[in-house]
């Protein structure tokens, strides 16, 4: 062989070592002229605020199995159809629906002033208007329990620990810096938590002094020795304190009493602002007399069964695969479940619309699922990842379940969409990658291979199936609007709705597009219950 021939062989061997990894990375592809679609409609016809102002102020609050969370449901489902995509609702049991009509709360004397404040969930009426002179009354412990045992019937009773209000000395509005994404990106140490972005007796003692902290476990532990005491000794109302945020008339509350049946009906409970909580502890202190009334009309349903919203585009030569988008449809009754989480639902409502308006048979079908019972743990989710992909606590798939391509999910309020939170799942890193590059203009930059939780992309990430929640912005979410009055319309951040559902619709577009499903982590083991369901936090990112 002559040395010209073998430089020749030799240089086109080595072009080929070369180009065989850049021909595999160069599979992931995206089609750019759908990209380009799906931002033109997204930006240019968006449709996600008149979706917001239903969701809100025409249903909102739509608490789990309540009303308005039904008359949501059923909203959704008509739009969807108006919009050419099949919809329907799928029932689960979920237990004992609530609903309050009104909430009035004034301090009578030593001056006259409105009390800002809302009723607690599962809590009942009151006996028409109760007018009386509070009594404080801090539960935390038995001990607590025996202290005031036979003490509180017929009592109006403050339950709640007061605490000191700091100046509101920074803005609430919170987007994340370019060196917190990086941070974020970094992968922890190895044996590190893999999450990304919870006294002695000395004479008298104000009410504001601190108290030694509860844990959860001693809080679960105590938590129906306290419902059990609080029915049996029929207090005329309870009152307690936004324990939350920094004031400002800024109230945050969720539930008093239990959903299920079996569990014993509280006495009528009310939060309201801690700047009126405190002024009232302080009368109380010095002796001066405080008289307050409240009216409540609150009703426990009989109605058991609660809803998901289910719809879907059709696919075509995959068609029995599918691709989902989910958000949780339920609320809080504080405000209007705006940031929480009619933001994430009208996100994936215009998403599915972009997708139907694009005109093009997409290989694999696209799911929209818009679930009851997140607040009381991811309730309506898991009902439906049971019923149709498996049961954790056995963990045998269904056949359904090898169909599921992925889920995305979104669920951390208004925010703009940053990245993604890959749940330790490392392969979809470079299918990502290339998915996001048409979206770095506006923010969505960041992957990484920690976890979050408190949301309903666990019910399928807990089986097996890839399940994703993206990371967004926190904007004012913890700071003003989680589980609070002002979680309402007028927090909500229109651009950034639209931006987060261009990238829904084009992650959805591209996952039902690709040749081969995303990659999956190994099945889990089966997950024993745990205790009863409890309220679903929020990852501590945000």
């Amino acid at each position: 062989m002559s040395r010209s021939l073998l430089s020749k062989l030799l240089f086109t061997l080595a072009a080929a070592a070369i180009a065989i990894p850049l021909f595999l990375f160069a599979q992931e592809t995206v089609d750019l002229a759908i990209v380009n679609r799906i931002r033109a409609e997204a930006f240019d016809n968006s449709k996600v605020m008149d979706h917001m102002f239903y969701l809100t102020d025409v249903y909102g609050p739509r608490v789990a199995n309540s009303p308005g969370y039904h008359q949501a449901a059923d909203w959704v489902v008509k739009r969807m159809q108006e919009y050419g995509i099949p919809a329907k609702l799928e029932n689960w049991d979920f237990g004992r629906g609530w609903a309050f009509s009104h909430y009035e709360g004034h301090l009578i004397e030593p001056q006259y002033a409105p009390i800002i404040g809302f009723p607690l969930a599962w809590s009942p009426s009151t006996d028409g208007t109760v007018t009386g002179e509070p009594m404080l009354a801090i539960l935390r412990s038995a001990e607590d329990l025996e202290k005031y045992k036979g003490k509180l019937k017929g009592k109006i009773i403050m339950t709640s620990q007061p605490r000191a209000l700091n100046v509101i000395a920074n803005a609430p509005l919170k987007r994340y810096s370019e060196a917190e994404l990086s941070e974020t990106a970094v992968a922890p140490e190895p044996g590190a938590p893999s999450f990304g972005f919870g006294g002695p007796s000395r004479g008298p003692r104000s009410a504001f002094d601190p108290q030694p902290p509860q844990n959860m476990a001693q809080m679960r532990e105590f938590r129906p020795k306290l419902q059990a005491f609080l029915h049996d000794e029929a207090p005329a109302l309870i009152i307690q304190s936004s324990l939350t945020g920094d004031g400002g008339g800024t109230v945050f509350g969720s539930q008093g009493g239990s959903r299920d049946p079996k569990d014993p009906v509280p006495p009528p409970m009310v939060v309201i602002a801690a700047e009126h909580y405190n002024r009232i502890v302080r009368l109380i202190e010095h002796k001066i007399p405080v008289k307050v009334a409240f009216n409540i009309k609150a009703e426990l349903l009989d109605k058991k069964d609660d809803v998901n919203v289910v719809a879907e585009i059709e696919g075509g030569r995959k068609k029995d695969e599918i691709v989902m988008l989910g958000a949780h449809l339920d609320s809080w009754q504080g405000g209007t479940g705006a940031t929480d989480n009619g933001a994430g639902s009208a996100v994936m409502i215009e998403a599915m619309r972009i997708l139907k308006s694009l005109n093009v048979k997409m290989d694999r079908t696209v799911r929209l699922g818009l679930w009851g019972g997140e607040e009381e743990g991811l309730l309506g989710s898991r009902a439906y990842v049971k019923a149709h992909f498996a049961d954790p606590e056995v963990m045998k798939p269904t056949a359904e379940h090898a169909k599921i391509a992925g889920y995305f999910n979104v669920d951390n309020g208004t925010g703009k969409l940053r990245g993604v939170y890959l749940q330790g799942n490392d392969m979809v890193r470079p299918i990502f990658n290339t998915w996001m590059e048409p979206f770095r203009d506006l923010g969505f930059t960041t992957l990484t291979i920690r976890n979050t939780g408190g949301t309903d992309h666990l019910s399928f990430d807990g089986v097996g199936l890839p399940g994703f929640q993206f990371i967004q912005d926190p904007v004012e979410y913890s700071a003003r609007t989680h589980h609070s009055n002002m979680d309402v319309y007028d927090r909500i951040q229109k651009g950034d709705l639209m931006q987060a559902a261009a990238i829904v619709a084009s992650f959805a577009y591209n996952t039902a597009m690709r040749d081969e499903m995303l990659p999956r982590k190994p099945l889990p083991k089966p997950q024993p219950r745990r205790g009863g369901p409890g309220g679903a936090g929020r990852p501590s990112t945000n």
